[in-house]
C-alpha cells in the first residue's frame, strides 16, 4: 500500500516548471508593468511500464521537475528583482507631444 501511495505522489509531480512573464496593471502610475511567474506544465508519460521500470521513470521525472524548478525559480527570482528595481525609479514621465511646426505656421 505504501508503495502505491508513493508512486501516486511521484506521478502527480511528473511535471516541468518554466518561467513566464505577465503584465500587471499599476494603478498608481497608470501603466502596465511586467512580472515573472513560475508555471508548471503537467504531463503523464507513465504508460506501458512494469514494476522497476515505472519506479525508475518516476524517479527520473521527479529529478527533472526538481531541476527545472530550481533553474526556472532562479530565473524568476532574478527577473522579478530587475522589474522591482525598474519600479523603484518611480512612475514614468508622461510625454505630451508638442504641436507640430507645420500646423502652427498655417494658422
Amino acid at each position: 500500500m505504501r508503495r502505491t501511495a508513493a508512486l501516486a505522489a511521484v506521478l502527480l509531480l511528473a511535471a516541468c516548471a518554466y518561467p513566464r512573464t505577465v503584465s500587471v496593471y499599476d494603478a498608481e502610475c497608470q501603466v502596465e508593468r511586467r512580472k515573472m511567474v513560475l508555471e508548471v506544465a503537467e504531463y503523464n508519460r507513465v504508460r506501458g511500464c512494469v514494476n522497476e521500470g515505472c519506479v525508475a521513470q518516476l524517479v527520473f521525472e521527479g529529478a527533472v521537475l526538481a531541476t527545472s524548478t530550481v533553474i526556472s525559480g532562479s530565473i524568476v527570482l532574478v527577473g522579478n528583482i530587475v522589474y522591482w528595481l525598474e519600479q523603484r525609479r518611480g512612475c514614468p514621465e508622461v510625454v505630451v507631444p508638442a504641436a507640430s511646426s507645420a500646423s502652427a505656421v498655417g494658422r
